[in-house]
């Protein structure tokens, strides 16, 4: 029979959620950035594809609670009509996995955006 391992928490993280506690990642550069962008969730039927409404729209993630918002970099740039939807300010019929996918679309062409603006440095990647 094999002994379970003590799990012991590295230095500086919250115990019980495998993450470290190293303060909210903000940056004013990539709200900034938003500015002028084309959205990058593209809901459809929902996205007015204008680009004057777009800003970082922070997505739910263990970084945020009570009245704290989301990390930087736990966001896409969104125009208002896809925004509104997400936040739930305006009704939507969400179909299962609908929401997730249109959210994980978003923030990984986000990231994708932000490394060819330079503001996001991935080690290795030319």
């Amino acid at each position: 029979m094999v002994k379970p391992s003590k799990i012991v928490p590295r230095p500086g993280s919250t115990p019980g959620t495998g993450r470290r506690d190293s303060g909210r990642i903000a940056s004013n550069a990539i709200r900034d950035s938003a500015a002028g962008e084309e959205c990058t969730f593209q809901i459809a039927g929902v996205c007015n594809g204008r680009t004057d409404t777009t800003v970082l729209c922070h997505l739910p993630d263990e970084s945020h609670g009570m009245a704290r918002k989301a990390d930087d970099i736990s966001s896409a740039f969104g125009c208002d009509a896809c925004h509104a939807v997400l936040d739930g300010r305006a009704p939507y019929n969400w179909q299962p996995g609908e929401k997730d996918f249109y959210m994980r679309r978003g923030m990984v062409r986000t990231l994708r955006r932000l490394r060819e603006k330079g503001l996001l440095i991935i080690k290795g990647v030319a």
